[in-house]
């Protein structure tokens, strides 16, 4: 049987970045090892991420930032209109500075088949043992947990790590149960190419079926988030190029010029879900596995990356002590970390979803105030700045910039 400390179910963003954040922290003598199908010659996701600025220190300070810097594309602004899609006019309600500091933006958008290449490298690069194979089942043992793979080799480890995506085999193995409600909506996501500059701003317009996202890539190109109630989001991804062009342009404007869609559309369920738990017996849930929220405000991938702070921090600072990293006291304190943060983001972004995904012309009303008087508030535009940005609450120091 093989022996590794740490196993991780999930080689996505989570799953990888975890892995080479404790190889740092700890050395080469504290080993890892990363299962996940996708692990082979995969095809690349072609969708893009908002990474926040306490994300994106946690990837400079793993060494990773600096092999996608030059294709992370910064948000400079942020603009949010409430309107209908044949309204004439789309007044815009409240803007953002992109800057938390001068020189530095406060989210990035990266595209995710850059960002997975060099986290995967990285963790070649690192000694971090990586199988191309799922997580098949596991055992507790006296000290340990025996987990079984897809391959059907056994590897004894000290701590299993959930991070294999919203429909997790392992969290449903442990018997973890998840709540939570689906929305009826689906978002649609593709790219475009379009004749203007978009000068790095980020665009939510607020449309009565969800919100339509504008975000910039490098280039003259940009990622559309775009959500509709689930039956109408799979009747537009299934038009024809033209007709598929024309909805895409009446929610977009003409403020672009000609726009042309180069990336595949797809369409996502959308839906909130929280496990009881992000814990058992020596296992630990993080990213999807532990969480799923509205793209709302763009937080679910940021919100995984915290995890993986919060966890990696929590590890380290035991084993350093010569503590088990699949301890309760590892655990425990990573479960009463996370949680709070959890549930007000997901609480926060179904409020938000509610609020603004309706035909009440009161609520509209009164929605369109809230946003004027937010504009006019210097002091709470940066909070909710620095709240987007992860820099907010107890900060693990991975997401500081520090590291181990």
């Amino acid at each position: 049987m093989d022996r590794t400390d740490v196993l991780i179910g999930g080689g996505g963003m989570a799953g990888l970045s975890l892995a080479i954040a404790l190889r740092q922290g700890l050395g080469r003598q504290f080993s890892v090892t990363v299962a996940d199908p996708a692990l082979a010659a995969a095809a690349p996701d072609a969708r893009a991420s908002a990474i926040a600025a306490a994300a994106r220190r946690l990837f400079e300070t793993l060494g990773v930032w600096q092999a996608v810097a030059h294709e992370a594309q910064p948000i400079l602004d942020m603009i949010v209109t409430d309107s209908r899609v044949d309204d004439a006019m789309r007044p815009i309600f409240l803007t953002f500075e992109g800057e938390l500091e001068p020189g530095e933006p406060f989210a990035h958008m990266v595209e995710n088949a850059a960002l997975i290449a060099a986290l995967t490298a990285k963790a070649r690069e690192q000694g971090v043992d990586l199988r191309a194979t799922t997580v098949a089942d596991f055992a507790h043992e006296a000290s340990g947990i025996a987990v079984t793979l897809g391959d059907g080799a056994t590897i004894d480890a000290k701590l299993l790590v959930a991070a294999d995506g919203a429909r997790s085999a392992i969290r449903e193995r442990a018997g973890i149960r998840s709540f939570g409600w689906s929305y009826g909506q689906s978002g649609i996501v593709t790219t475009v190419a379009h004749e203007r500059p978009h000068h790095g701003r980020a665009e939510e317009h607020f449309l009565p079926a969800g919100p339509f996202a504008v975000l910039p890539l490098t280039g003259k190109r940009a990622a559309i988030v775009w959500t509709e109630e689930s039956r109408e989001a799979a009747r537009i991804v299934a038009l024809p190029d033209a007709q598929f062009h024309a909805e895409l342009e009446s929610r977009i404007g003409l403020h672009l010029g000609e726009i042309t869609v180069i990336g595949r559309r797809r369409a996502y369920p959308l839906g909130l879900s929280v496990a009881r738990s992000f814990v058992a017996e020596r296992i630990a849930l993080v990213g999807d596995a532990a969480h799923v929220i509205h793209p709302i405000a763009g937080q679910g991938l940021n919100m995984g990356l915290r995890d993986v702070a919060a966890l990696a921090e929590a590890i380290v600072d035991h084993v350093r002590l010569g503590l088990d990293p699949g301890s309760a006291a590892v655990l425990e304190r990573y479960q009463r970390w996370r949680r709070f943060d959890t549930m007000s983001m997901g609480i926060a972004t179904d409020g938000l979803n509610r609020l603004f995904s309706n035909r009440s012309d009161l609520l509209r009303l009164v929605r369109d105030v809230g946003l004027g008087v937010a504009d006019r508030l210097p002091a709470l535009k940066r909070f909710f700045i620095r709240e987007a940005a992860g820099l907010t609450g107890e900060v693990p120091r991975l997401l500081r910039g520090e590291a181990l």
